[in-house]
Order: C-alpha cells, then sequence, then structure tokens
C-alpha cells in the first residue's frame, strides 16, 4: 500500500496572490513616480542656475562696458586737461617772447622808413648843398610813415628845418642818450611836438619833398648835438647797431 504523501509548502490562494502583485505594481508605481519627481526638479534646478548664470555673466558684460566708458571719459579728460596746459604754456611763452622782443625793440634802433632806396648819401659832393651832404637820403614817396629810430624826446619839431634853416624843409630832431641826436627833414607833415616823449618805431611824421630838395624822399641824420654841423655817417652808425640799411 501506498502512503499519502503530504505537501509542505501551504497552498497560497488566488486573492492573496493577486494582492501582492497588485502591492508590488504600486510600490514601482511610486517609485518611478518619484524618480520623475526628481529629475522634475533637478531640471528646474538647472534652468535656474543657468538663468542666474546668464544674469551674471550680463550684469558683469554691462559692470565691465561702464568701467570702460569710465576709463575712456576720464583719459578724455586727462588728455583734454593736458592740451589746456600745454596751450597755456605755448601762450605763456609766446607772451614772453613778444614781451622780449618789444624790449630788444625798445632798446635796439631802427631804419626810419619801409621799402626805401638809398639815394644821396654822407658827405657826398653836390650843387644841392652849401658844403658836403651832412645826411643819407631815402627816397620813398611822398607820404610815407616816418618812424622814430630810436625812442627820446623831441627837441626840435617844424618849419624853417626846425630851426637849422629853409634848406631842409619841415623837419624833426629827437635827442637820444650818449649825446646822440636824429634828425629827419624835407617833411610833408609833422606829428610830435617839442618835448614829446617818443618810442621806437612811433611814427613821427611823414616823407615830403620840402625845402631844398630834388624830390621825394627822406632826409636822415645822426648827430653829436640838436644842431647842424655837428652830423656822422648816418649809415655807418646804423650798422654798428645792428641795422640792415
Amino acid at each position: 500500500m501506498f502512503e499519502r504523501v503530504t505537501s509542505r509548502f501551504p497552498r497560497t490562494s488566488a486573492p492573496r496572490t493577486r494582492a501582492a502583485v497588485l502591492a508590488a505594481g504600486l510600490g514601482t508605481s511610486v517609485v518611478l513616480g518619484a524618480g520623475v519627481a526628481v529629475a522634475v526638479d533637478n531640471r528646474a534646478a538647472s534652468g535656474a542656475a543657468g538663468a542666474v548664470q546668464a544674469q551674471a555673466a550680463a550684469q558683469s558684460k554691462v559692470a565691465e562696458a561702464q568701467a570702460k566708458a569710465v576709463e575712456a571719459q576720464a583719459a578724455k579728460a586727462q588728455k583734454a586737461a593736458e592740451a589746456k596746459k600745454a596751450a597755456a604754456a605755448k601762450a605763456a611763452q609766446a607772451k614772453k617772447a613778444a614781451k622780449a622782443a618789444a624790449k630788444k625793440k625798445a632798446a635796439s634802433w631802427i631804419d626810419p622808413v619801409e621799402s626805401y632806396k638809398l639815394s644821396a648819401s654822407f658827405a657826398q659832393n653836390g650843387g644841392m648843398w652849401a658844403s658836403k651832404h651832412s645826411g643819407q637820403d631815402y627816397a620813398v614817396p611822398t607820404g610815407t610813415p616816418v618812424v622814430a629810430a630810436h625812442g627820446g624826446t623831441v627837441v626840435k619839431a617844424g618849419g624853417n628845418g626846425a630851426g637849422d634853416g629853409p634848406a631842409y624843409g619841415n623837419a624833426v630832431v629827437i635827442k637820444h642818450g650818449n649825446k646822440t641826436y636824429s634828425q629827419y627833414a624835407h617833411l610833408s607833415s609833422v606829428n610830435v611836438k617839442v618835448g614829446q616823449v617818443v618810442k621806437t618805431g612811433q611814427k613821427i611824421a611823414l616823407s615830403g619833398n620840402t625845402g631844398n630838395s630834388s624830390g621825394p624822399h627822406l632826409h636822415f641824420e645822426i648827430r653829436s648835438t640838436p644842431n647842424y654841423g655837428s652830423a656822422v655817417d648816418p649809415v655807418k652808425f646804423l650798422r654798428g647797431k645792428g641795422v640792415t640799411v
């Protein structure tokens, strides 16, 4: 006879099996849902971080541009300040040079007229003079400005050679330092008075053809006294003072 064999494993009922499968499926869904949520959160966080980085980069770019603009403005202001300083220095230098030139001009001698041609010279013989020619003639048109060859004081002015005789016509005599006098004759008009102080280059008269004259010109003398008879060679004198005659 055969003995009945009884199984040691209990039989699982169908309902319990279905419940277990359902629970397992539910657990899997929960796990999957949690993973999806985590992934979504990560993407959101990554996107937010990227946006923050982009904003920071944009702000940095704006700040850099502003810094460059400020730097450029500062450089421009510095350049303008340097240009202004250079212009001021140049103006001061020009002013100093002009002052020095004016001082030099005041201390120097110059020609009594411009754009001239030398005609009768000092000590030249001729029938126009009682003896030898006492000055240097500058051939210029009537009305040419006549200026003081050097600063000084007017001691003679007017007709009749300003006291030296009618041969000179209208004349002016200026006293300078070191017993030196300059005389200007045959003038068409006289623009100064006795006692007037004049500067080098100051207009004192207009050239003419008055007195004993053969044509429009300026008769110029350098004297050791204010009177006729003390003249020296005016060209030699002026050249000795550095004047190109």
